[in-house]
């Protein structure tokens, strides 16, 4: 059997990722360019809102054999023009404020031509994840820099192994392939996992450790 070229692996990547955005509702593939060079997808083009560029990437990651994402897309001007930084921010206190996910009075914002800056402190990282995922999605915004913290934590001598427990538990991820490290409260994963959501899954059970307050995530995604 004949092994494809780097570029014809590249070029089915280009396909693969074509046919995921123009599958994903939230996203219009129209306005999007797509190019692959080893296992590197960028993409170009405009998009009307940060939550729909976000969502073009995270669409991008999701094809098999994808290594990293260039996000080269632009938001169109209109959205700066319709919405003002304090309407930006009158939002935001809105959203966070309702979110049963994020504690009261947690997350500090500070919103700068149309960029948000989250910052303060909470107890978990999917606290962290939620209040991001919530200011994204909000018209206006041209991007997100989360700023926030984990409360300090108290290391445990089996974090490693507790975690390591919980990849095996996932029926998605090899966790033979996966080496997990934990020094104090830091945690570094490294070996191999085959797509890029194999990646994320791995990380978010290891944030889910009550003994972590930091993730390095070195995994690398191969084919």
């Amino acid at each position: 059997m004949t092994t494809p070229t780097e570029s014809q692996r590249d070029h089915l990547i280009k396909e693969d990722v074509d046919e995921e955005l123009a599958w994903a509702p939230e996203v219009n593939d129209s306005q999007i360019g797509v190019s692959v060079l080893d296992g590197v997808v960028t993409l170009s083009g405009e998009v009307d809102t940060y939550a729909e560029r976000v969502d073009a990437k995270d669409a991008a990651l999701r094809v098999a054999g994808v290594q990293v994402v260039a996000d080269d897309l632009l938001i169109r001007d209109v959205v700066r023009n319709e919405h003002t930084d304090t309407d930006i921010a009158v939002s935001i206190r809105n959203v966070i404020g309702w979110s049963a996910d994020v504690p009261q009075g947690a997350v500090d914002v500070e919103v700068l031509d149309h960029v948000v800056v989250l910052t303060g402190e909470v107890d978990w990282d999917y606290q962290r994840r939620a209040a991001e995922n919530l200011v994204r999605g909000l018209a206006g915004v041209l991007r997100v820099e989360n700023r926030i913290d984990l409360s300090p934590r108290v290391s445990a001598s089996n974090t490693a192994n507790l975690i390591k427990s919980a990849l095996v538990r996932h029926a998605l991820l090899d966790s033979h392939a996966i080496t997990v490290a934990a020094v104090g409260s830091e945690v570094t994963l490294s070996g191999v996992v085959t797509t890029w959501a194999e990646k994320e899954q791995a990380a978010h059970a290891a944030w889910a450790s009550p003994h972590v307050t930091a993730v390095h995530n070195k995994l690398a995604v191969r084919q």
